[in-house]
């Protein structure tokens, strides 16, 4: 199913949303859409929608913490035109990259529950369905991992989540895991800034030899 920034499939979250927006009436406060090159050779999923960051600005992983570090490395190995993310009107763009989320709407406590992340998977698995075959993917978390599961019919206990694992799926595409890139993730060291730029060196060297072949 194609994505609508009008969906209220999950009354939690549709009513937490309602919420928000009244309180935060210059929010964003909607479904958030994905982010980037139409036919990308990355797609990275997030979780969902931070309160302060694309909740508020309305672009995954734009104007909170946990976009720090993504954009920067995005930046750094040439799939950002910008190492700062801020808002929608910043003129950052995607090279060869889209950004989505597991959940497009914003949780509360940013922990959406198991039915909410089955009920907006149609979304995740249309976008991947429209990827060419070679894709990278990245999973942010394990949520998002498993989200990418559900999305392509893959088995969780054959495809474990662990941070820098490579997975290549009967779709074909690739997909690679990584700890979120979280406040309590980076700021714990649980994921260091070379930890994430490890495995964003093993994404651009598949994705070359890809080109190659």
């Amino acid at each position: 199913m194609t994505f609508s920034e009008n969906c209220r499939e999950c009354p939690r979250l549709a009513g937490f949303l309602d919420t928000v927006r009244a309180a935060h009436p210059d929010y964003y406060a909607k479904p958030v859409a994905p982010f980037g090159a139409a036919n990308p050779a990355l797609l990275i999923v997030g979780l969902a929608p931070g309160m302060h960051g694309a909740n508020r600005s309305g672009r995954p992983f734009t104007g909170d913490f946990a976009g720090i570090l993504l954009y920067q490395t995005l930046y750094k190995f040439g799939f950002s035109s910008a190492p700062v993310s801020t808002d929608q009107s910043d003129g950052l763009t995607l090279k060869k990259c889209r950004i989505t989320n597991a959940v497009k709407c914003l949780p509360p406590q940013n922990k959406p529950s198991n039915d909410e992340v089955k009920q907006c998977n149609y979304y995740l698995t249309d976008e991947i369905a429209k990827l060419a075959a070679g894709t990278a993917i990245l999973a942010l978390g394990t949520v998002a991992h498993q989200a990418v599961l559900m999305a392509t019919n893959s088995k969780r206990t054959v495809y474990p989540f662990s941070h820098g694992a490579r997975h290549q799926l009967a779709t074909g595409m690739t997909l690679f895991d990584s700890y979120h890139c979280s406040r309590y993730n980076t700021q714990t060291r649980r994921l260091t800034e070379p930890m994430f730029e490890q495995v964003f060196a093993g994404i651009s060297e598949y994705l070359a030899a890809k080109r190659s072949a």
